[in-house]
């Protein structure tokens, strides 16, 4: 009989989580010091002492088959990591189960086999052995009809990964429409996608900033509604200037070619993680002693 409080000790003792502490106190009829040397071959134990550091650098990867596709990112501490062959291929093997498979959540994909054993395990072993904290951090599916297009781009090696389906069949155009949507960073395909609370705060600061310059009060709400034009023309796909032709707006481009953007999606690497400033010394040592 396993005790919560063995799994409570083995816890505090190897830094893993209580499932695996548990898995780990059945898979040696209760022995701390196997189930410890469980963890410890499993990579468990080893990442569970890594899991507060931060992994901000990593991959992010495109795949299709058929009519779907899927974008992954998997973080590393390190770009050096990043680059390294073994890492490529965990990416890569990530994202070819998730392709397979119908998961939703991250949960769901992290228990998919590979191998015989779940993303979670796989992932965990490779923390032992690459010796950096590694992070499944999302994905995301796209599918297309059998008269649609995808489009995929990958910007340094995978720092920026786009996908965009389109109608059509023309694979040259939405190639072009997914790197647009690499370079020019847009939050959204079109203005009706902007939440409306957005777009009241862009308002909101846009008028703030026309009354500071003293402008003719009778003129301020077409001054902000100008404005704010040129804010969706920042951030919605179809209204930016196309990077090939900046005279003409992607929209009109895309009608030049008889198409139109169904949808994009869009992965940088460590977008909104918080990183920490290292210098190169102290991170080679940080490898050296694991």
């Amino acid at each position: 009989m396993i005790s919560a409080s063995m799994v409570k000790e083995l816890r505090e003792t190897s830094g893993a989580g209580m499932l695996d502490c548990k898995k780990a106190l059945e898979a040696t009829n209760g022995n701390m010091e196997d189930a410890m040397n469980w963890l410890r071959e499993k990579g468990i134990s080893k990442a569970a002492k890594k899991a507060s550091r931060i992994a901000a650098e990593g991959l992010a990867l495109a795949k299709i088959d058929g009519n779907k596709a899927v974008v992954v990112e998997v973080n590393s501490e390190t770009d050096f990591v990043a680059k390294n062959e073994e890492f490529k291929t965990l990416v890569d093997d990530i994202a070819t189960v998730i392709l397979n498979n119908n998961v939703i959540t991250e949960e769901e994909a992290l228990e998919l086999k590979l191998n015989g054993k779940t993303l979670s395990e796989v992932i965990s072993e490779k923390i032992g052995t690459i010796g950096e904290k590694l992070s499944f951090r999302r994905f995301e599916v796209i599918t297309k009809e059998d008269n649609q297009v995808f489009g995929t781009y990958s910007h340094m090696g995978g720092k920026i990964v786009t996908v965009v389906v389109m109608d059509g069949d023309d694979t040259e155009l939405a190639k072009d429409i997914a790197m647009q949507a690499a370079a020019m960073k847009p939050l959204y395909l079109n203005r009706d996608e902007v939440p409306s609370e957005v777009i009241e705060k862009e308002k909101a600061i846009l008028m703030e900033q026309a009354e500071n310059e003293g402008l003719d009060e009778n003129k301020l709400p077409m001054i902000v509604n100008g404005r704010l034009n040129k804010y969706y023309e920042e951030v919605c796909l179809v209204d930016q200037a196309f990077i090939k032709e900046n005279k003409v707006k992607v929209s009109k481009y895309v009608e030049s070619k008889h198409s139109s953007i169904i949808r994009f999606v869009r992965y940088e690497v460590g977008e909104g993680i918080e990183k920490k400033c290292e210098n190169f010394a102290d991170e080679v040592m940080k490898q050296i002693n694991g």
